[in-house]
């Protein structure tokens, strides 16, 4: 494989790292460069992390045994910002996966042009096989071991999979506690995603999923396309899925067919966005949903549809699952759900992709938004953040359409070149210390 002198890999043609996020991601970031003027030292920087922090922590269960955990906090890139990313709660937590999502953050940020830099976080756990009371003792004991490795005005923490708005909480509150009682309130801003009660932000719970819609509302106005009437279906129905599918729901597009690690299911006549996520909250997977037969893996990846939404984990739509697609666009929820096989397949077949570092933006843009709020002590109006979101949405997905246009190059190809050209004006501007 063809490197460059960063060590970045520059080719797709040559092989596909179906199972390796990190290198996925390297040669996705490769390919953008070749469009953009950056200078050598900016490619060996962003080759690697900058910070890359393992920690091993003793939890005590409710059995009374102690058990061991690894934990991660990858700090990728802060030339724009501090540094800003999730912190994960799943089995499949790895170095190599927690350092390709703190990567893509870094270009996320600099593509929405917000001051934050890229990072990422995570645990590896399997939050059903504890109790709420050892999920409690897990975070807070992992966040008073990451201890000053984070900070509202240094790395800031959110939520991703497995986590949530209470996760968040204790998080908070950890940290505050573990500060000058003087400035103890000061620390509120340490992590966004919280609950409103606690400092969150309005808006924040479905920002994610209202971003994915948004920048598929900028595809539609660019492409004369009707959404009222449409069709889309979803893989995963957490948090951002099952937003994007609401709001989807509101615009007047049906949803066809919907998976998550429950299962499948298809229906034609449409499902309701609300009533699957009352479902999905009792029993916790779309499975059994109105006593709806259940779809084969095939039958979902292949209901014809006009967009389709993948909202679960990194790597799901690989060459074989895109041969099978029947839509007109993919607007990628999650993050990295598409190998280097898998899109070079759904291009072939003139599929169009928002990729995540543009779907999926509107996450950490409203933490932000959030970050922002409880350092000057205040609350914005949820039609105020909408408002906001929607113009940096707009600002990004015009920049990287006309550079896509421009150079005719993908679109993920050209997010990256824009989010790339941004961060090496910075470092061509102030240098590299000392």
């Amino acid at each position: 494989m063809p490197k460059s002198k960063s060590g970045l890999t520059t080719e797709i043609e040559l092989i596909d790292f179906d199972a390796d996020f990190f290198k996925t991601h390297l040669v996705q970031l490769g390919r953008a460069m070749r469009y953009i003027p950056i200078q050598d030292h900016v490619r060996l920087i962003l080759s690697e992390p900058k910070n890359e922090i393992m920690v091993n922590f003793p939890v005590k269960m409710d059995d009374g045994k102690y058990k061991l955990f690894k934990g991660y906090r990858i700090q990728h890139n802060n030339i724009l910002g501090p540094y800003k990313g999730g912190i994960r709660f799943h089995h499949e937590v790895t170095l190599g996966e927690v350092k390709a999502l703190a990567s893509i953050m870094t270009y996320k940020c600099s593509l929405l042009d917000i001051p934050f830099g890229g990072a990422k976080g995570g645990i590896a756990l399997t939050p059903s096989e504890h109790s709420i009371s050892e999920i409690e003792n897990i975070t807070r004991r992992f966040t008073h071991t990451l201890g000053n490795n984070i900070g509202p005005e240094y790395d800031i923490p959110a939520p991703d999979v497995g986590t949530n708005a209470q996760i968040m909480v204790w998080m908070m509150d950890t940290y505050m506690n573990i500060q000058n009682a003087a400035h103890k309130n000061a620390q509120r801003a340490i992590v966004t995603g919280k609950s409103i009660t606690s400092g969150g932000s309005l808006g924040r719970a479905k920002a994610t999923g209202q971003g994915v819609v948004f920048a598929i509302q900028e595809w539609a106005k660019e492409n004369n396309f009707e959404l009222k009437g449409s069709t889309f279906a979803v893989q995963g129905f957490g948090n951002v899925g099952s937003n994007a599918a609401k709001i989807l729901n509101k615009l007047g597009a049906k949803c066809v067919a919907v998976q998550d690690h429950t299962g499948s299911i298809v229906n034609l006549e449409g499902l309701d966005g609300l009533e699957l996520t009352a479902h999905v909250k009792e029993i916790g997977g779309v499975s059994g949903f109105k006593e709806q037969k259940a779809a084969s893996a095939d039958d979902f990846w292949s209901v014809e549809c006009d967009i389709f939404i993948p909202a679960a984990l990194e790597l799901q739509i690989t060459k074989e699952v895109a041969e099978q697609l029947k839509c007109r666009l993919v607007a990628e929820g999650a993050n990295g759900p598409t190998t280097l096989a898998g899109e070079k397949a759904m291009l072939k077949k003139n599929i169009e992709v928002i990729p995540d570092l543009m779907a999926n933006a509107g996450g950490v843009v409203v933490s932000y938004f959030e970050w922002v709020q409880n350092k000057r002590s205040e609350r914005w109006k949820e039609e105020e953040i909408d408002e906001k979101l929607l113009y940096l949405m707009q600002k990004a997905y015009r920049e990287m359409r006309t550079l896509a246009k421009e150079k005719n190059i993908d679109n993920r190809t050209a997010a990256y070149a824009v989010a790339l050209n941004r961060i090496n004006e910075s470092y061509v501007e102030r240098g590299v210390f000392p």
